[in-house]
């Protein structure tokens, strides 16, 4: 651990938090601002929460000498994504009563909530934890949603992945009582206090036995993945687990370790990485693997420069094998050989699935992540009227996209009536580039976010699909993925074609990651508007029509062309 002098501001408040108290309650029963105290914006982050502000408004309210519009996103947890059709509806229920009217999927198969007033908070939380859900440690420094291979049908091992990554889950949540002291007071819930504490389950301790007093220097990501679909992007996250099966059950896993997307542009030491292969460990094993590799990072992480605390610098500043030493020390056994295993594709795979027990599933392609009502597409609607009548669940992917899962067959005609009549099913139809595409939220109101992302996105699409149909690529599958700025919430470094926010209307493009999600971009051109990013694409993807080997990935492709060399590693990203 530093020195006390040199840890960074966010220590201090952690060290000073009482375990994430702070004055949140304080902080909340001020009624002359819609902000909260300084210290608690970091704070209220443990609690799955970020205080943010319309920038789309801020010159207006200056000049009428008001605050800025300020409000709050709740990311609420889905461990593996799934979701019942209760807790849907009354997601999309308090969406409408306490939020902007949408749901946001996001790329680690959880949920926000965006335009929550502070007065609202509490009560939108107790909404969701009302039906068993909760938002703790839905962001901050500890680990995040765990996330797993969205589709039952692809594998027999699917229920015993999800059921792991539920253990996971639960095993790494912190322990603190504050979450259900702040949101949870039982007088203030329809409901017994014994239900609202089963969804937050909170323990009083002195220190978090996991996690310490200071919690991670930074946020801890892990996910699960079933050969050969790496559609949670498993490189990308601090531990990656690649589901081993034999004999139709799941045996163990391949660790990865260290993977972490963001950096800050002008900082060549910050870049995107992804994890190194660690080796193999049985199930029965895996909260003790999991466990220890997280005490590593809590113990030897950088506490001093947030820009430099991810794992992914741990493991390149003491290097590998030092890093898997520590790790057999901690375990207390040795890990095995990596399994053979074999990975296709990133990308979900729409449309209509059967499982083993005769159920169905139909995977349905959300547009940015975004479930809203417009004027000419009723999405949340037609969701809204299949959850009243859906006796299975619904799954959450890693790509912004929306599974509704084990359809009975009784409900099969109607709910595929149903999505036609609100045109969602058509929405397949789309070309292979838009079927790929993520874009993180970005402005108005992320305030990390120099451009467009969300907003912006869809149209250029549109554009660049002119390009491809003219070449006649239109369901050619390219992953395409834009970002506000560096910071890799979208995972645009793992796009074939990725765009990063470095001003309002201006991008860096980014070619040459890999379609299996196996290997990060490289930067092409900077700053370029959108007639510099069409002017660019045009000739390369005219070429990759004319010249591409049979089945060659346009990632592949402009490699071998030389529009980029091959990044091999993170510390090669910038070279």
């Amino acid at each position: 651990m530093p020195e006390e002098k040199k840890l960074s501001e966010v220590e201090h408040i952690k060290t000073n938090s009482n375990l994430l108290r702070g004055t949140l309650l304080d902080s909340l029963a001020v009624e002359v601002t819609g902000s909260i105290a300084a210290d608690d914006t970091q704070l209220i982050k443990f609690h799955g929460s970020y205080q943010q502000h319309d920038r789309d408004l801020e010159s207006e309210r200056k000049r009428q000498k008001l605050e800025p519009l300020y409000s709050f996103m709740i990311r609420i947890r889905v461990p593996g994504g799934v979701v019942s059709a209760e807790q849907w509806l009354r997601l999309d229920e308090l969406s409408w009563q306490h939020a902007n009217g949408t749901l946001k999927l996001t790329t680690r198969q959880a949920i926000q909530l965006h335009g929550v007033l502070k007065r609202d908070l509490q009560k939108t939380i107790q909404g969701f934890n009302q039906v068993l859900m909760d938002s703790f440690a839905g962001c901050g420094d500890v680990n995040r949603n765990v996330m797993c291979n969205p589709n039952p049908s692809q594998s027999r091992v699917h229920a015993q992945a999800h059921e792991d990554a539920a253990a996971i889950s639960a095993h790494l949540t912190p322990k603190t009582n504050a979450y259900h002291e702040i949101w949870l007071k039982a007088e203030e819930v329809e409901g017994t206090e014994e239900t609202i504490k089963v969804a937050a389950s909170p323990i009083q301790n002195e220190e978090e036995p996991i996690y310490g007093r200071t919690y991670l220097p930074r946020k801890f990501k892990i996910a699960i993945a079933i050969p050969p679909y790496n559609d949670t992007d498993i490189y990308s996250n601090d531990i990656g687990l690649i589901a081993i099966e034999k004999n139709g059950e799941l045996i163990g896993y391949n660790i990865v370790a260290g993977g972490g997307l963001g950096m800050t542009f002008g900082m060549p030491e910050t870049y995107p990485r992804l994890a190194s292969r660690l080796g193999f460990v049985n199930r029965k094993n895996l909260l003790k693997a999991v466990e220890s590799i997280v005490t590593i990072q809590r113990d030897w992480g950088n506490r001093e420069n947030r820009k430099l605390s991810r794992m992914k610098y741990t493991i390149d500043k003491v290097g590998l094998e030092v890093f898997t030493e520590e790790l057999e020390k901690r375990m207390g056994f040795k890990l095995e050989a990596n399994a053979p295993y074999l990975f296709t594709r990133s990308g979900d795979v729409f449309g209509w699935s059967q499982n083993v027990d005769g159920t169905h599933n139909v995977l349905l392609f959300i547009e940015g992540g975004r479930v809203k009502d417009t004027d000419s597409y009723l999405l949340k609607t037609a969701l809204r009227k299949v959850a009243e009548i859906h006796d299975g669940d619904f799954l959450l992917t890693g790509n912004q996209n929306l599974m509704i899962r084990h359809i009975s067959e009784k409900n099969k005609l109607v709910i595929q009536l149903l999505l036609e009549h609100y045109k969602v099913l058509p929405e397949l139809n789309k070309t292979g580039l838009r079927l790929n595409s993520i874009a993180c939220v970005a402005l108005p109101t992320c305030s990390l976010a120099f451009a467009e992302a969300e907003r912006y996105l869809p149209d250029l699409i549109t554009k660049i699909d002119k390009i491809l149909e003219e070449n006649h690529l239109e369901k050619e599958e390219i992953i395409i993925r834009m970002t506000g700025c560096p910071n890799g919430c979208g995972r645009p470094y793992l796009g074939e074609i990725g765009l990063v926010g470095k001003s309002v209307g201006r991008y860096n493009l980014y070619l040459g990651a890999s379609f299996k999600g196996e290997r990060l971009n490289k930067l092409y051109k900077e700053m370029l508007d959108e007639e510099g990013i069409l002017q660019e694409l045009r000739p390369i993807i005219t070429r990759y029509a004319q010249e591409r080997f049979e089945d060659e990935r346009f990632g592949d492709f402009t490699i071998r062309k030389g529009y980029v060399k091959a990044t091999t590693h993170g510390l090669n990203f910038h070279a």
